[in-house]
């Protein structure tokens, strides 16, 4: 008789309500050995469960960690050096799921480069933003309207259908493009297309790094959200300042904000990917989370590229 431990991580949706219920009455389920030579193992026994949990809140959902600290399996056979343990379909739900962020993401980016460069060199167009005497009602609306989007889809969220949350999350890309014109006629197209390969860069480096990291980010993604609300305050306080110093600064803690940021969202995406092959989360469910889940990305790397570009970007005359 042989005992061999394994080890592992399940996620389990909660609501509000039920938050308090905590790990008392999880049923573990789904899990399963995978071997070439399975049918030679054909008994196997769970014999001992042990578990520790951490909830995480994402967009007003809760998910609670569930990890499978030791988990006992007996058989009567002597031999288990070829048979691994892996929670069913966790790497392909967690690819998919992840795959479809990814792909929200360059899509509403293409989307936002796509218009920012035809109001850029479309006069006609760029005539419903600004005229003589400064910027159109229009031009306004399009300067405020991105921070409505993102608050309609966050706090939205629940009560708006998987097409609609991906229909505004489209708008807000055409509306950040259109916002984004304003930033092609200020800037050289060198230093853009600069920014643009720096920013691409250090989000591909920090995006891997969080998929492939064992270390837990959520202390850091706090740390980061603290820098974050930090520097909003800063901006604003510059705004009546005008201060090209504390403007550096700013810049450069922004950019090192949002680097950060892209690990952290990238590794919290993840890990809802594994747990949705554990959950009972609907299709229109899994389909709204990747439509958050590309918005944050997004916003990671626009925001590296704006502070980028507040960095080094050369000005037009």
């Amino acid at each position: 008789m042989i005992t061999k431990r394994y080890g592992s991580m399940l996620y389990k949706n909660l609501n509000r309500k039920s938050c308090h219920h905590s790990i008392k009455y999880f049923q573990f389920v789904s899990c399963k050995l995978r071997s070439s030579c399975a049918e030679n193992y054909p008994d196997f026994i769970y014999k001992k469960l042990k578990f520790s949990d951490t909830i995480y809140e994402y967009e007003n959902s809760l998910l609670l960690l569930l990890k499978i600290e030791t988990m006992e399996i007996t058989n009567g056979k002597s031999d288990f050096s070829k048979i691994t343990y892996a929670p069913t379909g966790e790497q392909s739900s967690t690819r998919t799921f992840l795959a479809n962020v990814f792909l929200l993401m360059f899509v509403a980016l293409g989307v936002s480069a796509l218009v920012a460069w035809q109001f850029s060199i479309n006069t006609y167009l760029l005539s419903y933003l600004i005229s003589p005497t400064g910027l159109t009602g229009l031009g306004m609306i399009t300067m405020f309207a991105p921070l409505g989007f993102v608050l309609i889809m966050s706090f939205g969220y629940r009560r708006l259908s998987a097409s609609a949350l991906l229909t505004l999350f489209i708008a807000y890309a055409v509306i950040n493009g259109i916002t984004f014109s304003f930033i092609l006629m200020a800037y050289t197209p060198g230093s853009v297309f600069g920014c643009f390969l720096s920013a691409s860069a250090m989000f591909g480096v920090m995006a891997f790094m969080g998929y492939t990291t064992n270390q837990d980010l959520t202390k850091f993604g706090r740390i980061l959200m603290m820098g974050l609300i930090g520097t909003l305050i800063a901006m604003v306080i510059n705004f009546f300042l005008h201060s090209s110093q504390l403007d550096y600064i700013i810049s450069i803690i922004g950019v090192m904000v949002f680097t950060g940021l892209t690990a952290y969202d990238v590794q919290k995406l993840k890990r809802i990917g594994e747990g949705l092959e554990y959950s009972d989360v609907s299709a229109a469910d899994t389909k709204k989370m990747s439509v958050l889940g590309a918005l944050n990305l997004y916003l990671d790397f626009i925001n590296i590229f704006l502070f980028l570009l507040r960095l080094f970007g050369g000005r037009r005359n």
